[in-house]
């Protein structure tokens, strides 16, 4: 890394953080006008505002747009270089088109990086924050409140032979019953428990049943064992039961990746959208390294209609970017493309553009 290195890096980072830090500011202003009322009503300071719901949003909005801002960004400053000709002289000077384009990428893959860092753990830990302050003062008349009791019945998939229902759940209390659970082997009822409580202990974060009967059954014998109390360890938790729409935003990347495997194994249907967002964690920090290519190579060159034309291509592929991301996504939690080859299709499809564009950029 030389001074011209530097010189571009530099430009390249404070171009963008600066994007990003007025942007974050016009989407702060434009949420607190239509949320007002809300938070009015919420009875809440400022203070708590901010600690309960802001330091949540603004990660959330940084990462939704992160890609479009590195685009934006690397168009911006590059084309302003080409317009005073610093590029022409760079050039000029013997370094090659290849060699200076070495900051653009360490510029896209530290962002890159940053951005996986971030998509993996700290934005689903930021998620958390933001939608449980609007399912309680927001979206109150919404589905799912995870602070507020609700009674439901629930049948689902231990495993690949064991079926479960809780009857009459309780969200807020995390108790139920009657609760039954069958384990089946080569089509016959192998195993049987019922029990008229279950409740989660959260002090020792297992399951606690009452009144319970279970019976062993192997062929024509039959064991049972009663038991008044009993302590079960299973593979399913409150959360899971809960019915959380937000799911797939608020749990980190370890943990969405073990809840889609254990709902998989419980044989649950319309996984596709958490499948998605799980390998969008990695082709989105990977699609910024290909649009700084991408922008760098439009930008370089001098145009008679400057930075605007630059910028107005950039939008057009921007906005193409968009598009494509929302129907793959479309097509695989509303049809029946897998969800690896929807989350992967823009990269895939833009790495070509970025080639093309490469090999077609004067050198």
């Amino acid at each position: 890394m030389k001074k011209l290195d530097w010189y571009i890096l530099k430009k390249f980072f404070t171009t963008f953080f600066f994007s990003i830090f007025l942007f974050t500011i016009i989407a702060v202003a434009v949420d607190v006008s239509e949320k007002t009322d809300d938070f009015v009503a919420s009875g809440l300071s400022a203070t708590d505002i901010i600690m309960k719901y802001y330091i949540g949003f603004v990660p959330y909005i940084i990462a939704l747009l992160f890609p479009l801002f590195v685009f934006i960004a690397v168009i911006f400053f590059t084309s302003k270089l080409a317009l005073k000709s610093e590029l022409i002289a760079i050039l000029a000077s013997g370094t090659s088109f290849n060699r200076m384009m070495r900051p653009y990428w360490v510029g896209g893959i530290t962002l890159g990086l940053l951005l996986v860092v971030s998509a993996n753990y700290y934005i689903p830990k930021a998620q958390e924050i933001r939608t449980s302050f609007e399912a309680k003062y927001v979206n109150v008349n919404s589905t799912y409140d995870p602070l507020v009791r609700s009674s439901h019945n629930v049948y689902f998939r231990i495993d690949s032979f064991t079926y479960a229902g809780i009857r009459n759940y309780d969200t807020g209390t995390k108790a139920g019953g009657p609760f039954f659970m069958q384990r089946v082997k080569n089509d016959e009822l192998v195993y049987n428990l019922r029990a008229e409580v279950i409740r989660w202990d959260t002090a020792i974060k297992n399951w606690r049943l009452q009144t319970v009967l279970e019976r062993n059954i192997n062929g024509l014998q039959e064991k049972v064992d009663y038991s008044q109390k009993k302590e079960m360890k299973f593979n399913f938790k409150p959360f899971d039961l809960s019915h959380d729409e937000y799911a797939k935003d608020k749990l980190t990347t370890a943990e969405l990746h073990q809840f889609v495997q254990l709902e998989k194994l419980r044989g649950s249907e319309g996984l596709n959208a958490l499948e998605i967002e799980q390998y969008k964690r990695f082709a989105t920090p990977l699609a910024v390294v290909i649009l700084t290519i991408i922008g760098a190579a439009i930008a370089s060159r001098k145009v008679r209609g400057g930075s605007g034309a630059h910028i107005a291509i950039g939008i057009v592929l921007a906005v193409t970017f968009i598009l494509m991301d929302r129907f793959s996504t479309i097509f695989s939690t509303k049809g029946s493309l897998p969800p690896y080859i929807a989350a992967w299709i823009p990269d895939v499809f833009f790495s070509f553009i970025a080639i093309y564009i490469y090999r077609k950029t004067p050198k």
